[in-house]
C-alpha cells in the first residue's frame, strides 16, 4: 500500500532509536540501523528528499550507575561509548544524516522549551508518586502489570518501592484523540499485531506520566525547578523533533515532520505509539505517520547473554564476512516485525546460495560470455522473442513488488523478489544455451540473449543498491557503466536502454565461495579459543589442612537463608565494598560485601543468593552490615563466583 507521505514535497524522515550508551553495540543496534538505512537509500533512488536520523540516549540512572561502576562520570562514559556507535555506523555503510546525543545542547534547549510548554498550557502538573520502580528499564510499573514477586513486566528484575515528588504529564487527556488517529491511521503503528495491541491497551485507559525525578541529577533540569530533572524517556523521545528543527528551524520542520516514520524494537513500542504520540498531540503536532516494531534476535535458539557468551559482534562479523553479506543476511533471512534467529552458519549458506550461486554466478556467466562470444563488447540487439518479453514483463513486476515491500518495511518480501528475478536470469542461460547459438552461428539469437541477461543484471544492480552498496558499486563497474548505481534514479530506469559499442569490465568474482568443511574446522578453533580462558584458568589454590572438624550441632547455628539482591550502590572512598539492599521476603537488610572487583552493579541487580543470616552485626565503612553473601574463588583473588540457588527457591527459605 502507499504511504500517507508529504507527496507536494515529497519528503521522507526516518528515525532509528537512540541507543543507550551503557554498554557496546550488538546485533540489536546493527539490524535496526540496516533496516532504516536500506529505507532511506531506496527513498533517494525514488526520488524523495530524505532525512535519516540515529544517535545515542545518554541520561538517566543506568547511565549514572554504569558510570559509576567503571570508575568515570556520566558524560565520560557517553563519550566513550558513542564512539563506537559511530564506527560500526562507519564499518556498516549507514547513510546517516545526523547524528543527535541528548547530551548537546540543541536537544537541551528543546526538552526545556517543550517542558515549559506543556507547563504553561496545564499538560503538566506537580505532584507525588509512589509506586513500584523498574531501575533498569527506569519505568514505574502498575500492580496490574507485575510479574510474579513484584518483578518487571520487561527485563524480569525485582522493583522498589519508590515514593517521591514529580511532575506529570496530562497522558490521559489526549487518550480518546490518539485512538480516533490510529482508528483513521492504520499504517499509524505497524506491523498489524503491533497496531492491535497498542489500540487495546489504549481502551484499557492510560495513566498521567510521571516525568521528573527527584532521585538522580544526571539529566536535564526542570526548568525553574532544580530539584527535579526530566524523567528520561520524555527527554529522550524528544529528541526526533529536536533534530528535525522543531526550536530552532520551523521552515525545516515543516518540510520533514510531516513524513516522519520511527523505527524501534519491540520492547519499547508503548513509548513510541502511546506516551510519545500523546506528547506531540499536547503541543499541537500530528503523531508519525508510522511507527514500525521490529523483533528480537536470538542466537542459534537460546537469548543472547553475555554469560552465555553468545553475544553476535557486529564488528566481528563484517570483519569476517564483509559489510554486505551480513547486511543482507540480516534482512533477508528474517521478515521485518518478527523475532529471529542468528546463525553464523546460516549467514556463510546465504553467502554460498544467494550471493556467490546466484548473483555471482549469474554476473559471471553473463560477462565471460560477452568476453568469449563478442570481444567484450555488447552487442547490437534484435527484436525480442516470447521468452524476452515474459522476462522483461518479470522486471517490471519486480519494480513494482519491490516499491510495494519496502514501503510496507517487508525488506526480506523485496529480497525474494529481486532473487526470483535473478534466479530468472540464471534460468534463462539454461534454456537458450548462449554457447549452442555462437557455436551454430545464430548470432542474432545470442545478441538478444545477452542484451536481456545484461538488463536483468543492470536492473538488479539497482534494486539491490540499498541493501548492498558496496556490492551493486562493484556490479555496476563490471557492466560497463559509469557512477554510483545508489544515486540513480530507479524510476529512470528504462528495459534495452543504453549506450552503443558499451564495453564490459569482468573482474573479480564478486562472492568466492566459502568451503564448508574448512569453514567447519575455523569455526570449531575459534570457539575453542573463546573457551580456553576458562578452560586453561590456573587450578584453585587448595588448602593443606581442613579446618577443623565441627559438631552437627554448629553447623544448624549458622542460619542460612536465600535472599534477593534488589539494589547496589556504591560506598564512597571504597575500591572494594559495594552496599546491598536484600530482600529475604520477609523482611529486607543491608549486607555491605567486598565484591565490587568481580561485579558491576548490573550483574548483581536482580540475583538470587544465599546468606548467613544470623551473623552479628558489624560496621564497614561506617555502614552497618547484617549478613553475609556465600562465595567461592580460585584462592588468588583473580576469580570470585557467588552461591545461588539453581531453581526459582522462594525468598527466605532455610538453606540446610
Amino acid at each position: 500500500m502507499p504511504e500517507n507521505l508529504n507527496q507536494e514535497n515529497k519528503t521522507f524522515y526516518l528515525t532509528t532509536p537512540i541507543y543507550y550508551v551503557n554498554d557496546i553495540p550488538h546485533i540489536g543496534h546493527a539490524y535496526t540501523t540496516i533496516a532504516a538505512d536500506v529505507m532511506c537509500r531506496y527513498k533517494r533512488m525514488k526520488g524523495y528528499d530524505v532525512m535519516f536520523l540515529t544517535g545515542t540516549d545518554e541520561h538517566g540512572q543506568k547511565i549514572q550507575q554504569s558510570a559509576a561502576a567503571k570508575g568515570l562520570t556520566p558524560i565520560e562514559l557517553a563519550d566513550r561509548t558513542v564512539l563506537n556507535f559511530r564506527e560500526l555506523w562507519h564499518a556498516l555503510g549507514i547513510s546517516n544524516d545526523d547524528f543527535i546525543r541528548t547530551t548537546e545542547e540543541r536537544h537541551h534547549r528543546t526538552v526545556q522549551a517543550i517542558f515549559k510548554k506543556l507547563l504553561d498550557q496545564g499538560d503538566i502538573y506537580k505532584g507525588t508518586y509512589e509506586g513500584w520502580y523498574c531501575v533498569p528499564c527506569e519505568t514505574y510499573v502498575p500492580e496490574s502489570s507485575m510479574g510474579e514477586d513484584k518483578t518487571c513486566p520487561d527485563c524480569r528484575r525485582p522493583l522498589q518501592m519508590m515514593e517521591e515528588e514529580s511532575y506529570f504529564f496530562r497522558a490521559s487527556k489526549y487518550v480518546p484523540r490518539l485512538l480516533e488517529y490510529y482508528e483513521k491511521n492504520l499504517r499509524g503503528v505497524m506491523p498489524r499485531s503491533r497496531y492491535n495491541e497498542i489500540v487495546s491497551f489504549l481502551k484499557s485507559g492510560v495513566r498521567d506520566q510521571s516525568i521528573s525525578r527527584t532521585t538522580l541529577k544526571w539529566g536535564i533540569p526542570v526548568p525553574d525547578d532544580d530539584a527535579h530533572v526530566v524523567y528520561v524517556w520524555f527527554d529522550a523521545l524528544i529528541n526526533y523533533v529536536t533534530a528535525c528543527g522543531y526550536l530552532d528551524d520551523p521552515e525545516k520542520f515543516a518540510r520533514f515532520w510531516p513524513s516522519a516514520h520511527h523505527l524501534v524494537g519491540k520492547d519499547i513500542i508503548r513509548f513510541h505509539c502511546v506516551v510519545w504520540p500523546i506528547m506531540l498531540l499536547a503541543l499541537g503536532v500530528n503523531p508519525p505517520v508510522t511507527v514500525f516494531a521490529h523483533g528480537w534476535w536470538t542466537v542459534e535458539g537460546e537469548k543472547m547473554s553475555k554469560s552465555r557468551g553468545n553475544v553476535v559482534d557486529p564488528f566481528e562479523m563484517v570483519e569476517r564476512y564483509g559489510r554486505d553479506p551480513f547486511r543482507y543476511f540480516l534482512l533477508r533471512e528474517v521478515p521485518f516485525g518478527l523475532d529471529g534467529d542468528f546463525s553464523e552458519a546460516a549467514l556463510v549458506g546465504r553467502i554460498n546460495s544467494d550471493l556467490a550461486n546466484d548473483l555471482g554466478n549469474l554476473l559471471n556467466r553473463t560477462l565471460q560470455m560477452v568476453d568469449n562470444f563478442c570481444g567484450g563488447v555488447l552487442p547490437v540487439s534484435g527484436a525480442a522473442g516470447q521468452l524476452e518479453q515474459e522476462i522483461a514483463e518479470l522486471a517490471a513486476k519486480t519494480v513494482r513488488d519491490v516499491d510495494e515491500k519496502i514501503s510496507d518495511f517487508a525488506f526480506d518480501e523485496a529480497l525474494k523478489a529481486i532473487w526470483a528475478l535473478i534466479g530468472r536470469g540464471n534460468k534463462y542461460i539454461d534454456e537458450t544455451m548462449p554457447w549452442k547459438l555462437a557455436k551454430e552461428g545464430k548470432e542474432e539469437d545470442l545478441h538478444r540473449v545477452l542484451n536481456t541477461l545484461y538488463d536483468v543484471l543492470r536492473l538488479g544492480s539497482l534494486l539491490v543498491a540499498p541493501f548492498v552498496p558496496d556490492t551493486a558499486a562493484r556490479l555496476w563497474e563490471q557492466l560497463g557503466l559509469e557512477g554510483d548505481p545508489g544515486k540513480c534514479a530507479i524510476d529512470g530506469f528504462a528495459w534495452g536502454e543504453r549506450t552503443p559499442g558499451l564495453k564490459v569490465n569482468k573482474g573479480k568474482v564478486l562472492f568466492p565461495r566459502i568451503d564448508m568443511n574448512e569453514w567447519k574446522k575455523d569455526k570449531e578453533a575459534r570457539d575453542g579459543r573463546k573457551a580456553a580462558p576458562a578452560a586453561a584458568a590456573p587450578a584453585p589454590e587448595i588448602p593443606l589442612e581442613h579446618e577443623e572438624a565441627v559438631e552437627i550441632d554448629a553447623f544448624r547455628a549458622v542460619e542460612l537463608r536465600v535472599a534477593q539482591i534488589v539494589s547496589v550502590e556504591e560506598i564512597p572512598k571504597s575500591k572494594k565494598l559495594y552496599k546491598l539492599s536484600i530482600d529475604l521476603g520477609y523482611e529486607k537488610r543491608t549486607i555491605v560485601s567486598g565484591i565490587k572487583e568481580f561485579f558491576t552493579p548490573e550483574e548483581l541487580l536482580g540475583k538470587r543468593i544465599v546468606i548467613v543470616a544470623n551473623l552479628k552485626p558489624a560496621k564497614l565503612c561506617g555502614v552497618e552490615s547484617n549478613g553475609m553473601l556465600l562465595a567461592a574463588g580460585d584462592g588468588k583473588k583473580t576469580t570470585l563466583s557467588l552461591l545461588t540457588p539453581d531453581r526459582d527457591i522462594p525468598l527466605g527459605c532455610r538453606v540446610s
